[in-house]
């Protein structure tokens, strides 16, 4: 019989965490609420697309009605959850590195928020995209060379691969750090490309860190699946205010935060296998994004009304709401799938 690694205090820690954190969001939001509001502190519409030159009329006459509604809601989430990290002292082997990609990736977000907000940039839609890049991908390095330095860290596990006759990690050597880069950009890109609805992606990514929450236990990294779970609450809090209609959106800096810190929570965990699996629905809205510019730029014509996918199905008339719950279903099938496989053959 395999060994059982956690505890009941442990459940009853990680349970409490996670309230904790929802009641700290929920505490905070009302006052982070009313100064988005005074400030007006709204998002702005952008009307071209993402190679930002071209109009995008169907994208735009979707959301006009969305303008100004205040974004920056995110920080409620990364704010609520490094203080709760900070309060219970979580274990820093475990929680120090997801933290700094979540408070890191928020602080970017927010600058790129605020420049949206007052019209900086090209067409005022904030920082362009290459930089965006620039940017992550200098983070994701840093993350990079941690990790392969500092934690030896060099080896991609395949769940279940001695079932299969596959071998059970793969040493990837020096090239485990433009994997990990790439992990960390394309997770963070696929985060924000996915958050465009109300209430879209903090569903989405609460299931996402659940998953990984109970990944973590299951491996015995307590402190880790306490640091997801708080996640996990602070989403919940969040969505509280943030379905439909929503009383503030997200913003990059949630957006950009949430999948930096999902990418090394899988690296962490050794579970990156899984993650296109648990986090599906970020892989086909970011596929939407690629196949749509691609299509473009080759053909001169869209395969999409519009692009991600979320806004293409709102396009053909289906209500937002729609859309939303039956990505927040997708993901709790895909996410208990991506578990079961994460954790066959573990030792």
């Amino acid at each position: 019989m395999e060994q059982i690694f956690f505890t009941l205090p442990d459940l009853i820690k990680i349970f409490a965490i996670t309230c904790a954190t929802f009641v700290l969001a929920m505490i905070i939001t009302p006052f982070w609420t009313e100064f988005l509001y005074k400030n007006k502190l709204g998002k702005k519409i952008r009307q071209t697309g993402f190679d930002e030159k071209k109009k995008a009329p169907v994208y735009y006459n979707l959301h006009k009605h969305k303008e100004n509604t205040p974004t920056m809601g995110g920080i409620i989430v990364w704010v609520s959850v490094i203080i709760i990290t900070l309060l219970f002292n979580f274990n820093r082997a475990q929680t120090w590195l997801p933290a700094f990609a979540l408070f890191s990736a928020g602080i970017i977000g927010a600058i790129d928020d605020i420049l949206n907000i007052k019209k900086i940039g090209p067409n005022g839609g904030g920082l362009r995209f290459r930089w965006k890049l620039f940017i992550y991908l200098i983070l994701a390095l840093i993350g990079a060379l941690w990790f392969y330095f500092k934690l030896d860290w060099s080896v991609i596990h395949i769940p279940g691969g001695n079932y299969f006759g596959l071998p059970y990690n793969i040493e990837l050597g020096w090239w485990y750090i433009p994997v990990f880069i790439a992990v960390f950009v394309s997770t963070a890109f696929a985060s924000n490309e996915t958050d465009g609805l109300d209430g879209l992606l903090g569903g989405v990514m609460m299931i996402c860190f659940a998953a990984y929450s109970v990944i973590a236990l299951a491996q015995g990294s307590i402190a880790l699946s306490a640091f997801c779970a708080s996640i996990t609450g602070a989403l919940l809090a969040f969505l509280w205010f943030n379905i439909y209609p929503a009383r503030f959106f997200m913003g990059d800096t949630g957006a950009f935060a949430l999948g930096a810190t999902l990418a090394v929570v899988a690296l962490l965990t050794n579970s990156v296998v899984v993650l296109p699996i648990i986090a599906i629905v970020l892989v086909i809205e970011a596929l939407s994004v690629v196949i749509q510019i691609t299509w473009r730029k080759l053909f001169h014509k869209k395969v999409f009304l519009s692009a991600p996918l979320h806004h293409h199905l709102e396009a053909l008339g289906w209500p937002e709401t729609k859309v939303t719950m039956r990505a927040w279903v997708v993901t709790a099938v895909f996410a208990v799938i991506g578990i079961v496989i994460a954790l066959m053959g573990r030792g």
